[in-house]
């Protein structure tokens, strides 16, 4: 029987609900279950694909091609259970799907409401494609009392009856904050929240109370006695020093027994945490230290490069030292040169973007990693500048360019219309909508057998996950290798590049995909553990 648990969140967002949802999969594995993770955003956007990293942060891709919330990249991280495309939904979708519907005649001339029919998509959604596994961790975006997210809250509370005795439970997250004027640690938010969430008629049946301080157990008391949970039930979440030090800080406290517990289910089982243990003792001691520019476009907000952030972080678990990550804004470069801000750093990193803004000074930083034997790292975006900056400054093309700006003479970068996925042959063209439209998901690419990227992955064979508009012009590709930059991956029918080298530089590779989609604290991207460990070496020789 498939158990599902709901989480939801109240008195303030960002209470990492996310890491929660992530965490709690992890312990449930590390006693043997098999889980399966997922988020209903409220939301009215299809899905983040269009929405600004300023106000969403990260887009996160599944092998599927789904674009989701950054939630699902914490998901996979911890559990090691790829997301799907029914992982993530959000009301924009439930209301696109119900509407199709609707002028289809699917509903017979009824009238379609909030209740039955959003509702009923939306249980749909979090039960669907679950019979494979034995707890379904559902959690629900946004606060409780908010406008939007009340119908998902109703579709969760109806669940809780449709479903079989003992096949739900609901897990509720608060904060409890310390007033220092007062010099006390206040319940009342936590007790009000809860009361908001029972007037929607669901019960929690565990709360997480995040908290700065220890909560003393008289105040535990008092948190159980007026939101009628059991003392044990009410878990304090504090802050910890990293992230993969979560599900050991929630295990301590007591959680996956209490969830366990609620389930009726056995909770004296073996919990093997070894490999989280074996994480945080590499972070807490590390053998050394490497600098890292990472220069992007969305540099003021962290949660735009999440996934990156991470694996850049898991490439220094692997070679055991701490990644010191500066986050420099490209635009700069397009004043200053980039010696006053690179100089001392032992690797560079281009990440994604999209659009003009900035695009120069990720060029003037890939053309300062070529020549001075800095190790180099281009992820689409910032492949595709390593590429206009070698045809430029190699090839002697100065007007090379991608069409992404505007029109240009020489098109090293340009739309991609054409191309073969799981669903067959996919076209697109300038005039099509922006979301959902990219070449998105897991593509498989050949890698020469010679080639350092070969060697990296320990074979001729890959895939990774897309998410791009524009690709690199194939037909530069000859002038390109004959100074230097080898077209190391391409697509099975060598139409489309995917990885560029340069062999005589220390580490220079410009991806169009995402490896850090796939990276894992116990299982380093091998890319990015290549990088950091030639930013290692590179370290030794300043």
């Amino acid at each position: 029987m498939t158990r599902y648990i709901f989480i939801t969140g109240g008195v303030v967002s960002s209470l990492g609900k996310g890491l929660l949802s992530a965490a709690l999969g992890a312990l449930l594995q590390a006693r043997g279950y098999q889980v399966r993770l997922r988020k209903l955003d409220p939301y009215l956007n299809v899905d983040p694909g269009t929405m600004s990293p300023y106000q969403h942060g990260e887009v996160y891709v599944t092998d599927d091609g789904a674009e989701t919330d950054l939630d699902l990249g914490h998901y996979e991280r911890f559990t090691g259970v790829p997301g799907r495309q029914s992982d993530n939904v959000t009301s924009g979708r439930v209301y696109s799907d119900i509407l199709t519907k609707e002028r289809r005649g699917d509903y017979l001339g009824a009238t379609v409401q909030v209740i039955p029919h959003v509702t009923d998509a939306i249980k749909a959604f979090a039960i669907a494609d679950t019979d494979d596994v034995d707890f379904v961790l559902c959690e629900i975006g946004g606060t409780v009392g908010d406008i939007e997210s009340l119908p998902f809250m109703e579709a969760i509370r109806q669940l809780g009856n449709d479903l079989d005795p003992g096949q739900v439970i609901y897990i509720h997250v608060t904060l409890v904050p310390y007033i220092a004027a007062a010099g006390e640690l206040k319940t009342k938010p936590t007790q009000h929240s809860v009361k908001e969430l029972r007037g929607i008629g669901i019960q929690p049946d565990i709360l997480v109370c995040r908290s700065e301080r220890e909560i003393p157990n008289s105040e535990r008391r008092k948190i159980a006695l007026f939101c009628n949970v059991r003392e044990s039930a009410v878990i304090q979440a504090l802050d910890v020093s990293s992230i993969y030090e979560v599900p050991i800080s929630y295990h301590r406290e007591g959680l996956d027994t209490e969830v366990l517990k609620a389930f009726g289910m056995d909770h004296d089982n073996d919990v093997r945490l070894d490999r989280w243990e074996e994480i945080i003792r590499r972070i807490r001691h590390p053998e050394g230290e490497v600098n890292i520019a990472v220069v992007g476009k969305y540099t003021g907000l962290m949660d735009a490069y999440k996934s990156l952030n991470e694996a850049l972080a898991h490439g220094g678990i692997a070679n055991k030292v701490k990644v010191k990550v500066e986050w420099i804004e490209s635009e700069i470069f397009e004043e200053e040169d980039c010696i006053l801000k690179l100089e001392h750093v032992n690797g560079i990193l281009v990440p994604g973007g999209f659009g003009k803004r900035g695009a120069e000074g990720k060029i003037a930083a890939a053309r300062f990693a070529r020549e001075r034997g800095i190790p180099y790292f281009g992820i689409c975006f910032g492949m595709q500048m390593a590429v206009v900056e070698a045809t430029r400054n190699l090839a002697g093309i100065e007007k090379a360019c991608s069409t992404e700006f505007g029109p240009c003479e020489d098109s090293v970068i340009g739309l991609l219309t054409e191309w073969k996925s799981a669903k067959g042959r996919e076209t697109r063209s300038e005039e099509d909508d922006l979301g959902g439209t990219m070449r998105l998901g897991a593509y498989p690419a050949k890698l020469s057998a010679n080639s350092q990227v070969a060697a990296i992955y320990g074979g001729t064979g890959i895939s990774e996950r897309h998410r791009h508009r524009y690709e690199v012009n194939v037909d530069y590709k000859d002038r390109l290798e004959q100074k230097g930059m080898i077209f190391s991956g391409m697509s099975p029918d060598g139409r489309l590049p995917e990885i560029v080298e340069i062999p005589d530089h220390p580490w220079f590779i410009g991806v169009q995909f995402h490896p850090e989609l796939k990276s894992k604290p116990f299982e380093p991207h091998p890319l990015f553990a290549s990088f950091i460990e030639a930013a290692v070496k590179q370290s030794r020789l300043v």
